[in-house]
């Protein structure tokens, strides 16, 4: 996956040849170890701590903690306004707020906010327990599951497609289409971005004719500068809606699930304290991350002796800022009693996810009620670790099994 470059044909002349390392996002990784960890290897084995890479039109990694959240806090020189690798895969349509940088990223943001305030994270906690339950209760007899299909991307869309007033049916379709955009099997093909677009369309003039409760409704009546929201702008949003909601937290719960199922003293600790899940919570998502940044150089700069320059693009894996030794003592460790403290699993700056605070309970709804019913769970044999990797890293397939008594 990471390898020093040694073709630097085409290569831009600003970039020094010992910047040049091989490094292809979309590449899938099959293996033994977890994919976090393999970038704690590379900062071990000398990757530079930002490097380029031509892969996918060429574009900036950062390797490092500091380095990571001083770009997503320099909006002024680090844009938002092109946010994937690479950039022909930007759609026509703006995701609001995330491609925008303050202050009209902070208009826009606000609308989202009371959807996920602490008020109205409660009740949705409150049904990801229940549907947390009955999704458990549906295979815990058999004694095994595929738990990528049959629980971790059932929780949250069960949520989110509530939030947003779609009906079941329309759940394999638009997970299928999310698959696509996110970790594309062809980078240079764009359909399911437009299908989704179209559908996100459709959903949006319903909504005109018969407004209801859910976000999207709401969202309809809002304004922005004492104007209505244009139709581009509710698609935009609704856009990056579908592809938070129905994604990320269900590929950070197989990254938890592979680890409790393989690491029995840690997973038994929690078992016997149930009381220490919201702590284990947090550093089981520090520990595995799964998102990828970028963003849009906006002008001719230096910085740490690089040049970078305007248009070059800076890509930040939220893998690699968890992993970095100069934040966190022993990094790869999972420590239940780790001090709490801050990292970039859900971004930083004025970007930071504004559905952390609903990821958390879900997570921690899924450590308490799963670990209550089956706190003694193993992978299958022979099953090597496969990860998907793109813009959200995913685990295609999980296969648990367990005793039943």
């Amino acid at each position: 996956m990471t390898t020093i470059a040694t073709n630097l044909q085409g290569i831009p002349e600003h970039i020094a040849p010992e910047q040049v390392f091989h490094f292809d996002i979309y590449e899938p990784i099959e293996g033994e170890d977890d994919y976090q960890s393999w970038f704690r290897k590379l900062q071990d084995h000398g990757a530079p701590d930002i490097f380029w890479t031509a892969s996918n039109g060429g574009h900036w990694v950062v390797m490092r903690g500091e380095d990571f959240d001083y770009f997503l806090k320099t909006p002024e020189l680090y844009s938002s306004r092109i946010n994937v690798v690479p950039r022909e895969r930007i759609l026509p349509i703006v995701s609001k707020p995330i491609q925008l940088d303050p202050p009209d990223h902070t208009r826009y943001r606000n609308l989202l906010a009371p959807a996920f305030s602490p008020k109205a994270v409660v009740p949705l906690g409150e049904k990801a327990r229940a549907l947390t339950i009955d999704l458990i209760e549906s295979f815990q007899i058999r004694g095994e599951c595929e738990f990528v299909s049959e629980f971790a991307r059932r929780l949250p869309i069960g949520i989110f497609m509530g939030m947003v007033g779609l009906p079941e049916k329309d759940h394999e379709h638009l997970l299928g289409l999310v698959d696509e955009m996110i970790r594309p099997t062809k980078v240079d093909n764009m359909d399911a971005g437009n299908r989704l677009m179209e559908y996100a369309f459709g959903k949006l003039n319903e909504r005109r004719a018969n407004p209801g409760e859910d976000l999207l409704s709401v969202l309809t009546r809002e304004q922005v500068d004492g104007k209505p929201l244009e139709d581009a702008d509710l698609v935009g949003m609704f856009f990056l809606l579908l592809l938070g909601g129905l994604d990320t937290v269900a590929a950070m719960l197989s990254f938890i699930t592979r680890f409790l199922a393989t690491h029995p003293q840690e997973r038994q600790v929690l078992v016997d304290h149930l009381e220490r899940i919201p702590a284990a919570a947090e550093e089981l998502m520090r520990r595995f991350p799964i998102s990828t940044l970028v963003r849009v150089v906006t002008r001719d700069h230096e910085y740490k002796g690089i040049q970078f320059r305007e248009g070059d693009l800076v890509l930040m894996q939220t893998s690699a800022h968890s992993v970095d030794d100069r934040l966190f003592d022993q990094p790869l460790a999972v420590d239940f009693d780790r001090k709490v403290v801050f990292h970039g699993t859900f971004g930083s700056g004025a970007h930071r996810c504004i559905g952390s605070m609903l990821a958390r309970i879900e997570v921690r709804v899924f450590l308490e009620e799963w670990l209550k019913r089956i706190p003694d769970f193993r992978l299958k044999p022979e099953q090597n670790l496969r990860v998907e990797p793109g813009m959200v890293l995913a685990i295609p397939c999980l296969d648990i099994e367990w005793d039943v008594c």
